[in-house]
This record gives structure tokens, sequence and C-alpha cells, in this order.
């Protein structure tokens, strides 16, 4: 199993994301509403995996499709939900810095979480750096594990999840998503 690698902030990162939007936005912008950059990679200061996290936002499922054809195009792979309704991934070609590509509907949990949880680490730098602290006490702890090493950050996501308004209904299904055995994780940084 491969180690979980966590590093500090890279002010890179951001223009990576840039790179992968210059080539993706193109073709599925006639789709889409917007392409956003989400994950611990999008958050300054914060340690992170360094893997760029990006979510094409469909105004419905029914634009689903015509995003799956179009990146299809430019040689993304289109691996369904992986477990997580309301997102769809995508394995991104090999002539692109590794990131994971994501499309979901603007009105889907999964694009809730990533946005609430973003903004709130962005606004809060101190939440952030707590956030950063733990992820590098369960890399200790797990370093070839990463599920336990996503299951260790739940309750710390939940709780700023609750603080911003996710329903307990919402709560109890990042809750449910983030506790499976071997999905592809990001449903939260």
């Amino acid at each position: 199993m491969p180690r979980v690698d966590i590093r500090e902030y890279d002010p890179e990162w951001p223009r990576i994301f840039e790179r992968i939007h210059a080539h993706v936005w193109p073709v599925v912008q006639h789709a889409a509403m917007r392409l956003e950059h989400v994950g611990s990679t999008s958050v300054p200061g914060l340690r992170a995996k360094p893997v760029i996290d990006a979510c094409i936002v469909v105004a419905s499922p029914r634009d689903i499709p015509y995003v799956v054809k179009a990146l299809a195009g430019i040689g993304y792979t289109h691996r369904g939900n992986l477990g997580v309704p309301g997102r769809e991934a995508f394995r991104h070609p090999e002539s692109l810095p590794k990131h994971h590509l994501y499309a979901s509907p603007r009105s889907s949990l999964s694009l809730k979480n990533h946005l609430g949880l973003r903004d709130y680490l962005r606004a809060h730098p101190d939440v952030a750096l707590q956030y950063g602290d733990l992820k590098e006490t369960l890399v200790r702890q797990f370093p070839e594990d990463i599920d336990r090493y996503s299951v260790g950050k739940t309750d710390f996501i939940l709780g700023i999840l609750q603080e911003i308004g996710f329903t307990d209904d919402e709560l109890a299904e990042i809750r449910n998503i983030n506790r499976m055995e071997n999905p592809v994780r990001p449903v939260t940084p």
C-alpha cells in the first residue's frame, strides 16, 4: 500500500490548478457553470497531499453526460461516482499533473461539502492550522493506511460542517461515505 504523503503548503498548487483549468474549461464550458479548486491544496497554508482536487460544477445531473463526453475527447476516463452520490470522478491523462477531477451538480451534497469546508478553512486560518496538525498526527499513526487516515479526519470535518449549518441528515451521509472502505476519498480534503 502506498504511503500517505502530506506536505507543507506549496504556492505552486494554485498555478497547477490554473494549468488544469486551462486544459479542461474550454471543452466543458458549454455544459458547466464553473470549475472550482477544492480540497486541501485550495487552502493557503494548509498541509496537504500534493494532489490537486478540482470540481466541474454543472447546473443539473442532466449536464453530466455532456461533461463526460467532452472530457473523453481530451483524454480523461470516466470512473463513475465511486460510491459518492452527486460526484462523478475522472482519471486524468498522463500529460497533466496528477489530480482528481470531479463533476457535480450545483445542488449536490458532495459539492456543498467541498465548498463549505474549503471556504471555512480559508476564512479561519487558525482552524486550518489545527486541521493540518491533525493530518500530520494521522500520517504518523497511519503512514500506509489512507482509509484510517481519512476516517481519523472525519469528526473534525463534521464539526466544521455542523458549525456552518449542515443538517443532521447531511452530516450522517458524509460520515457514512467517509467511513466506507476504499472509496476514492476526496469527499473531504
